[in-house]
């Protein structure tokens, strides 16, 4: 049983170091930044984790399609270990990251990403 297994299968706190999760990385493999809408990859082949492993979880929360820190806020875990273990989901082909704002971004798509991270904040 690896350190993920062991981290999902508590209902207790978890003694695991966060950077066990992510064995000992701190960068991810692809850019993420916070506000960043993640969403799940329809596939015939699903990962294969328990239901309570926290990669399920993350791919599980993503049909809605997240930002980073959304994911990070509501599994309890640091924004760095989220981010490489999302990283690590995206370069897998389970998840994909969304663009985000860019400089010839529309005022209906700044206003749209004000409004997504208003509906996340108060929904912690």
């Amino acid at each position: 049983m690896d350190d993920l297994e062991r981290f999902a299968q508590d209902d207790q706190p978890s003694l695991v170091r966060p950077y066990t999760l992510t064995a000992g990385r701190t960068d991810s493999r692809v850019s993420l930044p916070l506000e960043a809408p993640i969403e799940a990859v329809v596939s015939d082949t699903p990962g294969r984790w328990p239901g309570n492993d926290v990669r399920a979880q993350i791919c599980a929360m993503c049909g809605n399609s997240p930002s980073v820190a959304e994911i990070a806020a509501r599994l309890s875990l640091p924004v760095g270990v989220a981010r490489v273990l999302i990283g690590d989901l995206v370069a897998a082909g389970h998840l994909r990251v969304r663009t985000t704002l860019t400089d010839r971004s529309s005022i209906d798509e700044r206003r749209e990403l004000i409004g997504r991270t208003l509906r996340g904040l108060r929904a912690l």
